[in-house]
């Protein structure tokens, strides 16, 4: 992943130098628990302990040599050894230590997520509960429906990233595994005993069947669950660029002291955080596709995964954590214009109340087609006209007015009567004590 989506915390994890290490970590596992059996002499696990290093610019020169990555780190941990580096990487295949390793590699990186996916579920806890009766007008199709409150549709986001949390701690369990299982995984030369001891040496379970590689089922699983969390920021996204459009604006990304818009007109504050993060979303989503392709293997491996972990693991991984960070600090700086949300509902004037209109028709002994009926009629010369006459027109309607005591009638055009199960659905969300 290029550097201007990469925060340090995480490009560090997906370093070439850390990639090595993590398979050191494994052979020295290795190593250590067949000392430990009396398989290995102590002068020799001593030895690989202290002088396993690697100097990755030495294993790409031995790469274009060897033309395979792993003997050419073997070969330069091997140089840095000596005599004892025999006892390093016995009945084990070059598997055996990338998909381990990539295992470590891989529960790291989703510490960090979940971390930010905890972070961003504060600030938009904090914003739900400070806009939790900020009306707004609610939108299906685009177009005005009921009222609602700005609160509620973060506490939505809310729930959302909830289970994304959720999804990706079930994730890193799915890739929380090791395999020290030989050619084909039937372990013939490490036995399975053996094998859970050095998993557990690394703090992973064991693959209970690997065949020569760990099973892409998992692998498939952490990317789905990115792309899912791709698809919510997308989600977030999509609503601040459109309550920022100059017609609605109901809120705008903040626009920092010195930051421009566009380099030909100096008026332009442009939705650009969320246009980026629209935009990342759909790298990472499709890179779900390719992780989903990767899990129909030939026999017991090919390598026709590895090319496409390569840059679809990291890259994916490191842009989500990226994507969570810009988010959040969107959400934690996005600027609310609540008098412009009041000016955009009475652009619909009464029509948003309609269905409170009809329900109350309805307990009047109509049916619902003839009190939906009664209402639309109106409804659709108001819209027509332009005029936001809908209360008026329906108060002159003996078949509505005329039907409807002048209590009920004008309880049907209170604003509150919209958000009077607000805090009943908060306390769901964010439990009883939220205020």
């Amino acid at each position: 992943m290029i550097p201007r989506y990469t925060r340090p915390q995480m490009g560090r994890i997906w370093e070439e130098k850390e990639k090595f290490q993590r398979m050191v970590d494994v052979e020295i596992a290795v190593c250590e628990e067949l000392a430990a059996r009396g398989e290995i002499p102590a002068d020799a696990i001593e030895a690989i302990r202290t002088k396993s290093t690697f100097d990755p610019g030495r294993i790409r020169e031995i790469e274009r040599v060897t033309k395979h990555d792993v003997i050419a780190f073997l070969t330069n941990v091997a140089e840095n050894v000596g005599p004892a580096s025999r006892f390093i990487h016995l009945g084990l295949t070059s598997s055996d230590v990338l998909d381990t390793g990539l295992a470590l590699q891989l529960v790291s990186a989703a510490g960090l997520i979940i971390d930010a996916l905890s972070e961003f579920q504060d600030t938009l806890r904090r914003r739900a509960l400070e806009h939790r009766r900020t009306a707004i007008a609610g939108r299906s199709h685009g177009i005005h429906a009921e009222p609602t409150t700005l609160g509620l549709k973060i506490a939505g986001w809310f729930t959302e990233f909830e289970r994304a949390e959720e999804r990706m701690k079930s994730a890193r369990e799915a890739v929380r595994v090791g395999q020290i299982s030989g050619a084909v995984g039937a372990c013939p030369h490490i036995p399975p005993d053996v094998e859970e001891a050095i998993c557990r040496r690394l703090g992973l379970q064991v693959d209970p069947v690997s065949s020569q590689i760990i099973q892409r089922d998992r692998h498939a699983e952490y990317m789905t669950a990115l792309a899912l969390i791709a698809a919510s920021i997308a989600r977030v996204a999509t609503e601040v660029r459109h309550l920022q459009r100059t017609e609605v604006g109901e809120a705008e990304e903040f626009f920092s002291p010195g930051q421009k818009g566009s380099s030909s007109m100096p008026h332009k504050r442009n939705p650009v955080v969320s246009e980026q993060l629209s935009g990342l979303s759909r790298l990472v989503q499709s890179n779900a596709m390719a992780a989903l392709q990767n899990v129909p293997l030939w026999h017991e491996r090919d390598i026709s995964h590895s090319s496409v972990e390569r840059v679809i693991l990291p890259d994916s991984i490191i842009l989500i954590d990226y994507m969570l960070h810009k988010l959040n600090d969107l959400m934690d700086k996005w600027v609310i214009y609540p008098e412009r949300m009041k000016e955009n509902l009475a652009r619909s004037g009464d029509l948003l109340s309609s269905e409170h209109v009809m329900l109350a028709l309805v307990r009047t002994g109509l049916t619902r087609e003839e009190a939906y009926g009664r209402v639309q009629g109106p409804a659709m010369e108001a819209w027509a006209e332009g005029t936001g006459g809908f209360r008026a027109k329906l108060a002159a309607d003996p078949g509505v007015g005329g039907v409807l005591g002048e209590e009920s009638f004008a309880n049907c055009f209170d604003l509150e009567a919209h958000f009077k199960n607000i805090d009943a659905i908060f306390e769901r969300v964010f439990g009883p004590h939220f205020k």
